[in-house]
């Protein structure tokens, strides 16, 4: 599925055990996570929520708020390499 998918977010190295690292995420991020749009890793993930958190004081459904919008941002910014400039998904999420 990597070799299909084009996104500009970094490929990084997998971890040791990438379940464990995934298993270490709160309750709310994993499920985040699980249905995502990208293939986000739990590690930068993590980095991204603590960064929601801090700028919307400890709430978690506008850190929550704020990873979707990050997701539906950085889809924004690849849709016109991958599918071209006309695509409809520029439109996905308000973004």
């Amino acid at each position: 599925m990597a070799r299909n998918l084009r996104t500009s977010l970094r490929k990084s190295r997998r971890p040791a055990q990438p379940m464990a690292e995934f298993d270490r995420l709160p309750s709310e991020l994993r499920q985040w996570l699980a249905e995502a749009d990208l293939p986000w890793s739990p590690k930068s993930t993590l980095r991204l929520w603590q960064k929601a958190l801090d700028q919307h004081g400890g709430n978690r459904s506008a850190a929550l708020s704020y990873l979707t919008h990050c997701e539906a941002a950085k889809i924004k910014k690849d849709a016109p390499e991958v599918w071209g400039a006309s695509y409809p998904i520029l439109e996905y999420a308000g973004v």
